[in-house]
This record gives C-alpha cells, structure tokens and sequence, in this order.
C-alpha cells in the first residue's frame, strides 16, 4: 500500500462524519452511531499508515489509538473516547446483537450526540496530528 494513500483514508473518514451529521438531522441515531464509528476507525487508520506506515486490519479504534501512543503523544481520554465508539461497531448494526428488536428501536439522541463528538474529538486529533511536522533531530 503506498503511504500516500492515507489521504483517502481521512476524506472518507470526514465524509463518513458528515453523513453522520445529516442523519442525526433526521433521527437515524443508530445509523449515526455507525458512522461515527466508521469516521473515527478511517480515521485513525489514517494517522497509521502516515505516521507508522501501517495499515491497521483491525476495527477497534481505541486499540489502533494504543498502538499509535508507542509512537505519539495520544491522550487518555482520547483512548476513551475510541473505546466509547467501539460499542457501536457491532451493536448499531446487527438486530442478533440485541435480545430484542432491532438496533434501530435502542438508539436514542443522546447516544448520538456523544457518538458525534467522540469521532469530532478523534478526528481532530488526527488531523493535527496529520499536519504535525516530525522532530527534526
């Protein structure tokens, strides 16, 4: 994978974010946990694969946060925010995730709105981050 591409990778994370956004305007919130998800996993597996030149395989981002911290300065309660997110990877999506009804009917506006900002928290960071120049030694 060529190094550069970590490019596309935070485009479709903001447009992942944005999407989340116009549906919160329409109370798809389970959707809007998703994508929130989604934005911030692209996201942080942009900062890998610029940053460490790795591409993560895997789906948490609290854990690519982790590995990320060998190597940069990654807040605690970043991590947290990822951990946060990472619930809604399965449970926004599945209806068998759930001992009834489907992830739709669970999902309420404040569970949203705290999606919404744990991925606008990641993804700032990484954007910083990003545009960081490396220390020169």
């Amino acid at each position: 994978m060529s190094y550069e591409r970590y490019r596309d990778w935070l485009i479709e994370a903001l447009d992942d974010y944005q999407a989340a956004l116009d549906l919160y305007k329409h109370g798809r919130f389970s959707k809007v946990c998703y994508l929130s998800h989604q934005a911030a996993e692209k996201a942080v597996k942009a900062l890998s694969i610029k940053k460490l030149h790795k591409y993560p395989t895997i789906h948490s981002v609290a854990e690519i946060l982790r590995r990320l911290s060998r190597k940069l300065e990654v807040p605690e309660k970043l991590i947290e925010a990822g951990r946060k997110l990472d619930k809604h990877y399965i449970l926004s999506r599945y209806p068998n995730a759930w001992p009834y009804g489907a992830p739709c009917q669970h999902y309420t506006k404040e569970d949203a709105e705290e999606a919404l900002k744990n991925a606008r928290e990641v993804i700032e960071y990484v954007k910083r981050e990003i545009s960081r120049n490396p220390k020169k030694s």
